[in-house]
């Protein structure tokens, strides 16, 4: 990094990065000290020694899993964001479950295991950049990266979204988009606009449902000329979705 003539370059991250299993955590340091941007690394097995740390040392983020014993992952956060100045916090976990509490708590990004360290980059710039949710998003546009520019989307034009590890993938008419966002985000956020999930890795747009399929106990929906299969878990709620949707007055 360099600075402008006349003025200190500016100073790297610290960060500190706290994980239970010591192997995630010292490839999750190894991690962060490769990236030019990182000037030093602090790690910590236990939500309770980090508080410690926090109490003696400044930082400029926290990398943190969530299921750790005695104090959560969430919980610490929650500790955090009553600081007189919290610092960014990025949540490494295995699960994604947990990612709508952790936007919630206005956690910069939610990156999932096993981590890949471009993935952990863009967490990195996102703090640079001075945090924030990953895509903003307003009720019916969707902004979404392509070829290094924005551009915005329409809700209404998505037919069904796919899971691509801590990504999404928006399925239009014209096109597939990648979204920075979990599905198990999208799937609380968009559900009263008529997103249902029918597998683990789909969620689909209710309204763009053309015909549900049974065959040998296999259930399928048809959603713009393409078949998705339906776990056996999701098959009960979609029917019923779909027929509350065929009454006068049905909705979600």
């Amino acid at each position: 990094m360099t600075g402008r003539p006349g003025q200190s370059p500016p100073r790297g991250l610290r960060v500190l990065a706290i994980d239970d299993e010591r192997p995630a955590l010292d490839e999750l340091a190894f991690l962060l000290r490769q990236d030019p941007r990182v000037q030093g690394v602090l790690t910590s097995d236990t939500a309770t020694e980090a508080l410690r740390v926090l109490q003696d040392l400044a930082v400029d983020a926290v990398f943190l899993d969530i299921s750790m014993p005695g104090l959560s992952g969430l919980e610490l956060a929650q500790v955090l964001s009553r600081f007189k100045s919290p610092p960014p916090v990025v949540f490494v976990t295995a699960h994604d479950r947990h990612a709508v509490e952790a936007f919630e708590l206005n956690a910069v990004d939610y990156v999932l295991k096993p981590v890949r360290e471009d993935r952990l980059a863009e967490a990195v710039r996102r703090v640079v950049e001075g945090g924030g949710r990953p895509a903003a998003r307003t009720d019916d546009q969707i902004a979404v990266e392509l070829g290094g520019r924005t551009r915005f989307i329409s809700r209404a034009d998505i037919r069904y979204v796919e899971a691509q590890g801590d990504y999404a993938r928006l399925h239009t008419t014209q096109g597939s988009h990648l979204l920075r966002t979990p599905l198990a985000t999208l799937e609380a956020e968009w559900r009263e606009a008529g997103f249902v999930r029918i597998h683990r890795s789909l969620l689909v747009s209710l309204p763009h449902v053309q015909e549900i399929r049974t065959d040998a106990g296999r259930c399928t929906v048809l959603v713009d000329g393409k078949e998705l299969s339906v776990s056996r878990r999701h098959t009960r709620e979609l029917r019923d979705l779909l027929v509350r949707r065929t009454r006068p007055g049905g909705g979600t």
